[in-house]
């Protein structure tokens, strides 16, 4: 049987959980760190986890490659010059913070499609949005630099 009682302890036992969750914090520690950036290079930002902590921090290299290229061929030219493709979350955050500094195409991230190995992303510059093709196709590329 349902009596007031039970429903006022029921309803003080969730305003204890709800204090508890609204109660919590989280404390983000943000270590000194230095980055030198070479001519030419932009700080992107911080790139975080899926918990929000910080992962690492990146910088948009300078360098592009001289004509459009393959996936594979981006890979390569990103190893080329000590950098490699970002991944499509880096790839967002250079789109908010580095747009500027971007053709406004579309441009290689470093990963691949779970569903389709032969067909890797990539982010529209000039838009922000993010789809996938064949890796055989020619589009541009951009390598960054990860500190953690």
């Amino acid at each position: 049987m349902i009596t007031l009682e039970t429903i006022q302890q029921k309803q003080a036992e969730l305003a204890a959980l709800i204090q508890q969750l609204t109660s919590h914090t989280t404390h983000l520690i943000f270590p000194k760190f230095e980055v030198e950036l070479r001519h030419g290079e932009r700080y992107a930002g911080t790139v975080l986890s899926e918990d929000g902590q910080i992962q690492h921090h990146l910088v948009l290299m300078a360098r592009r490659p001289a004509t459009k290229l393959t996936w594979a061929a981006a890979m390569e030219w990103a190893e080329s010059v000590d950098g490699s493709l970002p991944t499509r979350q880096e790839q967002a955050l250079l789109y908010a913070n580095c747009k500027p500094h971007l053709d406004p195409c579309w441009h290689w991230s470093c990963e691949s499609h779970k569903e389709d190995a032969s067909c890797a992303w990539y982010c529209y510059f000039g838009y922000g949005y993010q789809s996938y093709g064949h890796k055989s196709y020619e589009g541009s590329a951009v390598a960054v630099r990860r500190f953690i």
